[in-house]
């Protein structure tokens, strides 16, 4: 019984970016939305693509792949935008494309190995999820955007909405 009562199931939003598999914990998604016109923001980091008009609320996108450092295939009818909240930001995130929402037992997830096949920088990972084929990088979002990136992002999102 105790066994069980460690058991935790986490549901995990499955998306692609590459050839690389991700999942993030559905719980700090808000929705998952297409491809939308990005405005771009001057003297934002690289990889910060801008922010979008959603529904009358102005939210910073960031190009995941060029955050993580790692190559996407050409934006196309599969690209998504995945609307999260993070650090009580809402901010979007451009991924190749969003596969599944998916069941997966603590018991199947391991953390950072030392080596690691990814090219994804360790501190972003929080975790590998085990399927029965494959592996999921599973993302920390807490750490994808620095304090002082998240300062940024707010204070430039505030300006565009003033503009």
């Amino acid at each position: 019984m105790a066994d069980k009562e460690k058991r935790k199931e986490y549901q995990l939003v499955v998306f692609t970016i590459g050839d690389e598999e991700f999942g993030v914990e559905i719980s700090q998604v808000r929705e998952i939305v297409r491809l939308i016109a990005i405005t771009y923001l001057p003297k934002a980091p690289v990889f910060i693509e801008g922010v979008v008009n959603l529904r009358g609320q102005v939210v910073a996108v960031i190009d995941l792949a060029k955050r993580l450092n790692i190559p996407s295939k050409p934006r196309g009818n599969n690209t998504r935008i995945i609307i999260v909240e993070v650090a009580g930001m809402t901010m979007g995130m451009v991924v190749d494309s969003v596969s599944e929402v998916l069941r997966l037992s603590s018991e199947n997830i391991e953390g950072v190995p030392s080596v690691i096949e990814t090219e994804v920088e360790e501190h972003f990972i929080s975790g590998v999820g085990k399927l029965q084929d494959r592996l999921l990088v599973l993302l920390d979002l807490e750490k994808i955007l620095t304090l002082d990136e998240i300062q940024h992002v707010e204070k430039t999102v505030a300006n565009q909405k003033t503009e």
